[in-house]
């Protein structure tokens, strides 16, 4: 079972772009793998068109989209072709034609009982590091805005060193702030302390601080 911290498995995959090898097809840059239980499939499609029209958001903040199932390469071509004439997207990233199922259950997609991916996604990044797991029954869409604000939240959180609240930017408590990791020894409380008397970050207490980012 694949889990976060580890490396992306190198994989050789057939997908409706050609043939590709993960992760270095995406060497440099973050990636967002995505399973889908099945083609031609009422919530795959809602899924399909709804990832198509946030494509370009992805690609913002320098991430690829790809998608797998264990459908035949054929027939996502054949359903791509029906989304983009009945519902006027076309889909633009690729997806893996895993239909022995392989690459799925390398990573674990595979939920017990099942011949069909659930609805897992894999945020992966520059150094090809799995950085966010999550995964959905076959049952319920998932929320492409939440693995949005998820990838972004990762970034900035490398970038800055900080943490990031629930329904980060629109925290009830803190708002768009971010959380400066707690402090670990009574010099470090001490510099919280001071940090706050200056106006440079807010506290509710030494463990709990917060600032503005200055993007």
């Amino acid at each position: 079972m694949i889990v976060i911290g580890e490396k992306f498995p190198t994989v050789e995959v057939k997908t409706t772009h050609g043939n590709m090898k993960l992760p270095e097809a995406f060497k440099g840059k973050w990636f967002v793998l995505f399973s889908h239980p099945a083609d031609f499939t009422p919530v795959c499609t809602t899924e399909f068109y709804a990832m198509q029209k946030r494509l370009e958001k992805f690609k913002e903040l320098e991430a690829e989209v790809i998608g797998l199932s264990v459908d035949q390469v054929f027939a996502h071509l054949k359903w791509m072709e029906w989304i983009k004439e009945n519902l006027g997207e076309e889909i633009q990233f690729p997806v893996i034609a895993d239909d022995r199922g392989e690459i799925a259950e390398k990573l674990g997609m595979i939920p017990s009982g099942s011949t069909t991916t659930a609805r897992a996604v894999f945020i992966v990044d520059r150094n090809a590091t799995i950085r966010a797991i999550v995964y959905y029954p076959a049952e319920i869409g998932r929320d492409w805005d939440e693995i949005l604000r998820a990838l972004k939240a990762l970034q900035i959180s490398d970038k800055y060193g900080v943490a990031l609240p629930h329904k980060w930017p629109n925290n009830e408590l803190i708002k768009d702030h971010a959380i400066v990791p707690p402090a670990g020894t009574t010099e470090a409380i001490k510099e919280r302390e001071e940090a706050k008397a200056k106006g440079e970050m807010e506290c509710y207490d030494w463990w709990l601080c917060h600032k503005k980012l200055e993007q």
